[in-house]
């Protein structure tokens, strides 16, 4: 999987500026683990600091869903394996993170699939999640991934999906499901994950890293 030249060169060369980004965990309320995989984000920040894919602070904080601080993250991951529940008013907060530019990335560990769904049309009642088609530059931004989401981990015997929000043609909410793309980025020592698989995951969450700071 070679790296995107044309990414490389708008890097080099764009005025937007990659330092000091924020990114951070979203808490949320409803019973579910927003909690997992505690090394998963701080070693993505680190894989793409370390690829000069962007500068992001290595601390990741946490943050509620319906804070007025959500806004001063580029970029916030959602994660966790069962219920969770968006009031109207976390929802709008939400919402206005979203149109205000920032990025949302939700990765279902296991068991959030129908929770997400019910609570996303709570966020854009009048938008549908689609599949994101492979043609999409998420997919081969900086590393090829010609199929899709890579599989880090066997849950259903199901092919990952990954499916979005799309605000005027632009890729805003992302969802990967049946990949555990947070898993793979977690110490390797946790799930006994193959450096392989690792690295796929790593080099995938990298993907999203850069659309999410260049919608392009």
């Amino acid at each position: 999987m070679l790296r995107n030249l044309s990414f490389v060169f708008f890097l080099l060369f764009s005025n937007i500026c990659f330092s000091q980004v924020k990114i951070a965990v979203l808490k949320y309320n409803g019973g579910g683990d927003w909690y997992a995989n505690p090394s998963s984000v701080p070693n993505l920040a680190k894989f793409c600091n370390d690829q000069n894919i962007a500068e992001i602070e290595t601390k990741v904080d946490f943050v509620s869903v319906g804070s007025k601080d959500i806004f001063i993250y580029d970029f916030v991951h959602m994660t966790g394996h069962g219920n969770l529940v968006f009031t109207e008013s976390e929802a709008a907060n939400l919402r206005k993170y979203i149109r205000s530019g920032g990025f949302l990335h939700i990765d279902d560990n296991y068991g959030m699939n129908d929770f997400i769904r019910r609570e996303i049309k709570k966020v854009f009642p009048f938008h549908e999640l689609q599949e994101v088609p492979l043609s999409h530059s998420i997919f081969n931004i900086v590393y090829k991934f010609p199929n899709g989401l890579p599989k880090i981990h066997e849950h259903d015997n199901k092919k990952p999906q990954a499916y979005g929000i799309f605000l005027e043609n632009k890729l805003v909410c992302l969802y990967t499901y049946e990949t555990d793309l947070g898993d793979g980025w977690e110490d390797i020592s946790v799930h006994n994950d193959t450096e392989i698989n690792h690295k796929l995951a790593l080099q995938m969450g990298a993907n999203i890293i850069a659309y999410a700071f260049t919608k392009e």
